[in-house]
């Protein structure tokens, strides 16, 4: 057995060696720092084929050099060396999905509440599990990243874009200006709601999506959600009805996993 593993143990240091190499070259190609990395793969390979050759004064400079360029290497690369570690954190997936919705939740909600302390109406679609893909392709698609300041300068009233809904996905701002189907007859529809409420209602009675509204009369915030729409809604319950919609939790991680492997056994 320990004859077997001796053995083996050349391959599994080979497969573990390409497996950080390839960790390593991935992550910093196409960056800055990559000429940087190249250099030091070829100070590697001078250094081995010194010692191959039986260069004793060459290797003795090679190594003399090794000896400062840790410490270089790890004064240089500081930035990515700290980025690399990051990604290696034992906290694993959903905790980091926990934390960006955390971080998209606040924001969201101090550009809608900001929006609405300013009396600058806002119809903000967020995409759930229907896709929205038709009512995007017929709007001004622009596939950004959300923030706080790109979402307050859509809804600005000297803006071309601030006439109808965003539409966001998976913290991404997919289009703006979209046009949505308004609201057949309900009981949630009162006399009183004007396009943008009835537009998001509309939207709500042919997906899961969850809509925001503000008043641009009033300031109020609503929510729009399986065809009923709550008006006047408070910072803190917004962020506790967002979260208890969208917010990662262990059955839909089960759900994604239970789907992958059924995939898989296709």
């Amino acid at each position: 057995m320990l004859q077997f593993y001796y053995a083996i143990t050349p391959v599994i240091e080979v497969l573990i060696i390409t497996i950080m190499l390839n960790y390593l070259l991935s992550f910093f190609w196409n960056t800055r720092s990559m000429d940087l990395m190249l250099g030091l793969l070829a100070f590697l390979f001078i250094f081995a084929l010194s010692s191959l050759l039986n260069f004793p004064i060459l290797h003795k400079i090679m190594l003399l050099m090794a000896n400062v360029a840790v410490i270089g290497i790890l004064i240089i690369f500081q930035p990515e060396l700290r980025v690399a570690l990051s990604k290696l954190s034992l906290k694993g997936r959903r905790s980091r999905e926990i934390s960006e919705f955390d971080v998209f939740l606040e924001n969201l909600a101090h550009s809608t509440y900001r929006l609405a302390d300013k009396n600058i109406g806002a119809l903000v679609v967020v995409e759930n599990e229907d896709s929205l893909d038709e009512y995007s392709n017929k709007s001004v698609l622009l596939e950004a990243r959300f923030s706080s300041e790109l979402l307050e300068s859509i809804f600005m009233t000297t803006t071309p874009l601030h006439d109808g809904a965003v539409i966001i996905s998976n913290n991404i701002i997919n289009a703006a200006s979209v046009i949505l189907p308004l609201a057949e007859s309900t009981p949630h529809l009162s006399k009183s709601m004007g396009t943008r409420h009835r537009a998001g209602l509309g939207i709500s009675q042919v997906s899961d999506a969850l809509i925001i509204v503000v008043s641009e009369e009033t300031g109020k915030v609503s929510i729009a959600r399986d065809g009923m729409m709550t008006r006047g809604i408070k910072i803190d319950r917004f962020k506790g009805i967002l979260r208890s919609v969208f917010s990662p939790s262990p059955q839909k991680t089960k759900k994604k996993r239970l789907k992958l492997t059924s995939w898989f056994r296709k």
